[in-house]
């Protein structure tokens, strides 16, 4: 979740850039850097390590004097958080210099034809790719704009990306590439601006240009001209925000929630930084386990409450799936008062987005108490959670307003699947080649919650429109599947208010459908996978009884369409993968829901974010 700002106009460009990544800080502190071009025309550069202070003081000791300049505020992807590898990145001439917001997918393969073309690389960085192919291309004769459009086009993934060059003192280049990597323009007098966030901007204009996936935008001081990644010119509208900074802060959205469900893409990117190594097909978690004591766990128990304990039963199922250890998923404020059996090869893992549950902290102490070895899964560094488990692995989801749960459901479920991947790696549980292609699948990931965000298109406000008045709805999945259902039941009675249960299809039989009737809708998770034959099955079962079924399936399952009611996509992937994706539908259609009827979305009567009494 790298933070991009920058700016061109008639001012000094180091001290404005400097204070905007100040205000962009929580979206990465690995590293820092600056980039401003002088009145000479030349490129210098700032970096350092560390917090933004510490660029702060690179920058005032050695000042950079011009009125363009970008930067760049880090999480670690491809490289150690060091000096070399912070951004911005240069070409082999030193005349074009990149910052960058994404994971580049293909980096590998373009590195290596770079290098067999002559270039020589300084960091071992995905993002110094970036300005060696705009610097080849510009070498083939195309302008600097024009090579940038073209090298855009050859990057697998979703990126953030702003770029300068030497000889093009009155021009500062952007561009979005998938729903993860944002990107917005600012417009002043005389001046202009570029953030990855909103509230960045606030101190300088009202007045922004957001940029949408696949748009690019020349920015020049007296405005900017914006057009697709394919060259079409874009009349691009611009959004006024006020100096209310809570109200900026939603970035233009009606509520906090839709805002936190439009980031996930970005907020998953986030989770993996770092924690992927694509040869081999590695997981990087800095746990406190030996090799031989993560070989001799016989038990893994998550622990959770509300939203992070349908994220444990995803978790426990990962665990058995990929490192082949039983495990378990408890109610936390159950697991405390039960006497648990628990022992030194127990690995109890608490999962709590806030770390301040009071249940969750209870559970973990008297698991350690036991003798059990504890692990937190929190979005919140030095958190109690944090402070009391042996260590933790950060969700990195950034901050979350909606009281309602969403992009901390899925950075939760992030997390376990690389504990699993981890201990299956030290267990040797899968091959070498089947790590590598889930470690492949995990970072196609924000891209295809990206693309699972933009399907859909009109249908949720539709849905909402035709069963916001229902009395009840049943939500039914299979396998993985099953705890999203569960999931979804509780977002909807968390906003909408509407009575709603969440089960295994296999359990509908045996009792609940009783419940269907023509006022009862039937959400059914039903992609493409092992399980879809008997999810059709149940389906069946639901229309023969005068049920309406909303089916969630597969993209590209056309026949699937005349079995249900009415139907929404998620893009296909592997099976791991699938209940990250089924998350979104879930919570769109539950939002749309809320909304429609009314409701505070963003504070849910008689609910708090962080529950911190029994």
């Amino acid at each position: 979740m790298c933070g991009i700002f920058g700016y061109l106009g008639y001012q000094e460009a180091q001290p404005l850039v400097i204070d905007g990544l100040r205000s962009l800080a929580y979206r990465g502190y690995d590293s820092a850097g600056i980039a401003v071009l002088s009145s000479e025309g030349t490129l210098g550069v700032r970096k350092a390590a560390g917090k933004i202070d510490n660029l702060i003081g690179a920058a005032t000791s050695s000042p950079l004097s011009g009125k363009l300049g970008i930067g760049h505020t880090r999480w670690a992807t491809h490289g150690e958080p060091n000096e070399i590898n912070s951004h911005p990145h240069f070409d082999g001439s030193g005349s074009i210099v990149v910052v960058h917001n994404g994971i580049l997918e293909n980096y590998a393969e373009l590195k290596e034809r770079l290098i067999a073309n002559g270039h020589v690389f300084s960091s071992v960085t995905d993002t110094e790719v970036i300005p060696h192919l705009i610097q080849e291309l510009i070498a083939e004769g195309l302008s600097f704009p024009e090579a940038v459009r073209i090298a855009a086009g050859q990057l697998r993934g979703a990126h953030a990306i702003a770029c300068l060059h030497a000889d093009h003192p009155q021009e500062m280049i952007t561009l979005r590439i998938g729903n993860a990597g944002g990107v917005s323009i600012g417009h002043g007098q005389g001046e202009m601006f570029i953030a990855s966030d909103l509230p960045a901007l606030v101190p300088h204009t009202s007045s922004v240009t957001p940029l949408e996936p696949g748009e690019m935008a020349i920015i020049n001081p007296e405005g900017c001209d914006v057009m697709t990644l394919d060259g079409t010119p874009v009349d691009s509208s611009r959004l006024t925000i006020t100096v209310n900074a809570v109200s900026a802060a939603k970035g233009g959205y009606k509520h906090f929630m839709l805002k936190e469900i439009m980031e996930q893409p970005e907020t998953a990117m986030s989770a993996l930084r770092g924690r992927l190594s694509f040869n081999p097909g590695e997981v990087t978690l800095d746990l406190p386990f030996t090799e031989q004591e993560m070989k001799e766990f016989t038990r893994v128990v998550f622990i959770g409450m509300g939203t992070s304990s349908h994220a444990c039963q995803i978790g426990a199922r990962f665990i058995e799936i990929l490192a082949r250890i039983p495990a378990t998923s408890e109610n936390a404020a159950e697991f405390r008062y039960r006497d648990p059996v628990l022992d030194s090869h127990s690995l109890v893992v608490a999962v709590a987005q806030s770390g301040e549950t009071a249940d969750t902290l209870e559970a973990m102490h008297q698991a350690a108490t036991a003798g059990a070895r504890t692990l937190a899964i929190t979005n919140v560094e030095g958190s109690q959670a944090y402070r009391q488990a042996e260590a933790s692995i950060l969700m990195h989801a950034g901050p979350e307003i909606g009281v309602a749960s969403s992009k901390t459901f899925i950075n939760s479920m992030i997390a376990m699947q690389l504990l699993a991947l981890r201990l299956a790696a030290t267990r040797n549980t899968i091959p070498v080649a089947a790590s590598t292609e889930y470690v492949q699948a995990l970072s196609h990931l924000p891209g295809l919650l990206g693309e699972a965000l933009s399907a859909n298109e009109g249908m949720y406000h539709k849905l909402a429109a035709k069963y916001a008045r229902s009395r009840r709805f049943l939500f039914i999945g299979r396998g993985l599947l099953e705890p999203i259902a569960r999931e979804g039941a509780m977002k909807l009675k968390e906003i909408s208010y509407i009575h709603a249960e969440g089960m295994s299809a296999a359990e509908l039989k045996h009792g609940p459908i009783a419940l269907v009737d023509p006022e009862t809708p039937v959400i059914a998770f039903a992609p493409r996978n092992a399980m879809y034959e008997k999810m059709l099955g149940n389906i069946s079962e639901v229309r023969a009884r005068s049920g309406q079924v909303i089916g969630i399936t597969t993209a590209g399952n056309a026949g699937f369409t005349g079995l249900v009611d009415d139907t929404l996509y998620i893009p296909a992937t592997p099976p791991l993968l699938e209940p990250l994706l089924a998350t979104i539908p879930a919570q769109l259609l539950a939002y749309h829901m809320a909304d429609l009827l009314g409701n505070d979305v963003d504070q849910p009567r008689n609910l708090a974010k962080s529950v911190t009494v029994e």
